[in-house]
């Protein structure tokens, strides 16, 4: 501010932002990340504008998901403050995903997909949350981003066990558990196992559902994971 430079104030606005959200102080986290959105889009700063977005999406996210934590989980009685909070971060990462489509970012379009697909899934939009999902792995399969195809599938998993779609849940745990495999990731690949186990139990076929909640347990006893 000293010295007049407005990118550079921009810019630490926004890193404080992202600081006081992961504090847990959300309030003054969004006025720190609206200043940077106001100082980028007087600035004509595009690129700035569109992080600004994201990450008040995000400060509305992780303040949408704490208050859901500490109220009742039935999507169906979502409390209003969180039904509210929850789609205040959905439209600023609809803000962010068209202009990074206007200035042809995929990577940050693929962030925005996935984003979206979780605020919708937590709002109990599952159908929607499933359409974002796709976009998501579309991009990460573009870019060959194995952790994010691999997130990806699992939240496609996640959305379809809500739609009744047992079967296809099964298909997407199965894609998420060779991912977890290739990456190495034995903490996902247990998680995988996990979920696969509880889907197998809703399809009514317990013999596979013990296999993979064996398979569970095995990694989590190799892991030390009480």
């Amino acid at each position: 501010r000293t010295i007049g430079d407005r990118i550079g104030e921009a810019k630490a606005s926004g890193n404080l932002g992202n600081t006081l959200k992961i504090l847990g102080q959300f309030d003054e986290a969004v006025v720190c990340c609206q200043r940077h959105l106001d100082i980028s889009q007087e600035q004509g700063d595009k690129v700035g504008e569109a992080r600004a977005l994201y990450n008040i999406g995000n400060v509305y996210h992780a303040k949408g998901k704490h208050l859901s934590w500490n109220m009742a989980q039935d999507p169906d009685s979502l409390p209003q403050e969180v039904k509210e909070t929850l789609q205040k971060a959905s439209e600023y990462y609809e803000r962010n995903l068209s202009l990074v489509k206007e200035l042809g970012d995929r990577a940050a379009q693929g962030r925005a997909y996935g984003n979206l697909g979780n605020t919708q899934y937590l709002l109990g939009n599952f159908s929607e949350a499933i359409a974002f999902h796709k976009e998501r792995l579309a991009i990460a399969k573009e870019f060959g981003d194995k952790a994010a195809e691999r997130r990806a599938y699992s939240n496609l998993g996640n959305a379809h066990i809500f739609l009744g779609r047992f079967d296809i849940s099964a298909e997407y745990y199965k894609k998420t558990l060779q991912l977890s495999r290739q990456l190495k990731d034995q903490a996902v690949e247990a998680q995988a196992c996990y979920s696969l186990g509880n889907t197998c139990t809703l399809l009514q076929d317990y013999e596979r559902a013990i296999e993979y909640h064996l398979k569970h347990l095995v990694i989590a006893q190799e892991l030390g994971d009480r």
